[in-house]
Order: structure tokens, then sequence, then C-alpha cells
């Protein structure tokens, strides 16, 4: 089986695309070669290394990417993990679906460190939930049933369908 390409986009690709490429390499990388590029890329944050190899995953050798670092490549799935980048996507001629869910900037956290850390947690984890949900193998039956995980797809044509974890797997592109 031909595993699928999926290109993550954030706004800077320093955070919550590196979280998501690395949570769908280590949960379903037999499936799925994951990428990761930001509409104004940045600098990886240290704090989202830190969080992930709390839970396993080295991102410390991932760098910030541009999405024209892409063009011309084919991808299964764009998903855009921000707002702000969902805007500012670029057209990808490649990619055969879009899908959208927005998750918040752990960067702009203030306070502490402890508090910072706590909110990048939040994040990657919210991340997990939603790379288990939408990207599961159709027999994860156990993991398609979990509440609470949405988000848009797109097909090319411009329409918009709701992906929730209770549909059965994968987010379909409706006719």
């Amino acid at each position: 089986m031909r595993k699928k390409k999926v290109l993550f986009i954030c706004t800077h690709n320093s955070a919550r695309s590196q979280m998501a490429e690395g949570f769908l390499r280590r949960l379903y990388g037999d499936r799925y070669e994951a990428y990761s590029a930001g509409t104004e890329p940045s600098e990886v944050n240290p704090y989202a290394v830190r969080v992930m190899e709390e839970v396993g995953i080295d991102i410390s050798n991932h760098r910030s990417k541009g999405v024209e670092e892409f063009r011309g490549w084919e991808f299964d799935w764009v998903a855009t993990v921000c707002d702000q980048a969902e805007e500012r996507c670029p057209f990808l001629p490649g990619a055969e679906r879009y899908i959208h869910k927005g998750f918040p900037d752990p960067s702009k956290s203030a306070g502490d460190e402890n508090e910072v850390l706590e909110r990048f947690r939040k994040v990657r984890d919210e991340i997990k939930r939603w790379i288990e949900v939408t990207f599961a193998p159709p027999s994860s039956s156990s993991v398609r049933s979990r509440a609470g995980v949405e988000g848009r797809n797109t097909d090319l044509r411009g329409r918009s369908d709701d992906i929730r974890g209770d549909r059965g797997g994968h987010p379909r592109i409706n006719p």
C-alpha cells in the first residue's frame, strides 16, 4: 500500500505543524508520510521540542520550512492547523484535499516557564487527539468514537464539510 502524503501548515512552522508532523509519523507512520511547513517560517520553538520529548517524540532535528519548499509536490492531504495559515495557505495544485483544524498558538503564551509549558502541553494534547481521530485507520473504532474533534474538509471545488470523530474514519468529500 502506498503511503499517503500529508503536509501540515501553520504560520511559522515552529510549534503546531511540527507537533502534528511528529504525531502523525509516530502514530501512523506505516500509513502516512508527514511533512510540515509555515506561511512565514521562523525557527522551531524550543518549548515545542521539550513537550514533544515528554511524550517520547524527538523533533529536535526538525527545521522550520516555508510552504514554497513544497511547490510541485503531490500531497493527498494539506492540513492547516491555525486559522491564519488557513487564510494565507497558497493553492498547491498537487493536493487532493484540504482540511483545517485551528489550534491556539502556544508561543503567544504569557507567564512563567511553567505556565508557558502547560499551554504547550495543552495544545500538544489537543493536536494528538485530532491526529488520532482524523488519521486513524478504519479499524480503529475505539479512537474514532471519541467526540469533540472537529474541523473543516474542503475539496478542490471549494465545498466544506465538518470533520467529526463520530463519522467513522477519515473525513470524506461529498460529491
